[in-house]
């Protein structure tokens, strides 16, 4: 019979990854420039969101976007075409996530000096960037209408780390049925101090209440 050894690390396998991470988000405070983290499924409406936030936030903040994508700069260009801010595409080479590591090296590539708020998209998932602190000040996700409300039942961690819960496609609801309590009951049960904000992104319809939120944070910085 084979031996068996077993070894005590002592030590998170994301320590490396929160160590770089704590340094971006001081090196950004520092700078005056609030990170903001926006996560969720793919579909959910994060593009057309951002850029209903943006032309509301443009005209008191400069602002910037770090767009995460496998392949192509489809959602940079819509954002820099919309908004006209700087929007800069990261291809992260097949992979579900984005690190603290990518995106300090990206942030060294790009040029954020002066600005007051940069937004991070990240890649479509709701398992893997939930799992790795990017350096952001705050973290937003975004779950939709048609996603059903249990998502928080079957994606726990992405709303427990998430600062605040974004529901999408209001617009959507004569179409699919959705529990509003209940949505938001799963989602207070496992974060209690989560912000929650129902939107429609398509008609604007509860936007100006996040860019409320998201101006409060930033003079809060």
């Amino acid at each position: 019979m084979g031996e068996v050894k077993v070894i005590k690390i002592g030590e998170s396998v994301f320590a490396a990854n929160d160590d770089i991470a704590d340094r971006t988000r001081e090196r950004l405070r520092k700078n005056g420039t609030f990170f903001i983290n926006v996560m969720s499924a793919p579909g959910s409406g994060k593009t057309t969101l951002l850029i209903k936030l943006i032309n509301i936030l443009k005209e008191k903040y400069r602002i910037g976007v770090l767009d995460v994508d496998i392949e192509s700069s489809l959602d940079a260009v819509k954002v820099a075409d919309a908004t006209g801010v700087l929007s800069i595409q990261i291809n992260n080479g097949g992979l579900c996530h984005i690190d603290a590591d990518m995106a300090a090296r990206a942030l060294e590539q790009a040029d954020i000096d002066g600005l007051d708020i940069l937004i991070l998209e990240n890649i479509g998932n709701l398992v893997c960037p939930a799992e790795f602190d990017v350096g952001s000040h705050k973290k937003i996700m975004l779950t939709s209408v048609p996603e059903g409300d249990d998502k928080p039942l079957k994606y726990p961690l992405m709303f427990q780390v998430s600062d605040a819960v974004i529901i999408n496609k209001t617009d959507t609801l004569g179409y699919f049925d959705y529990d509003f309590d209940a949505a938001k009951d799963r989602i207070l049960a496992l974060n209690p101090g989560a912000r929650i904000f129902c939107v429609s992104a398509k008609t604007g319809e509860g936007v100006e209440e996040i860019a409320k939120w998201i101006e409060e944070q930033t003079e809060a910085l």
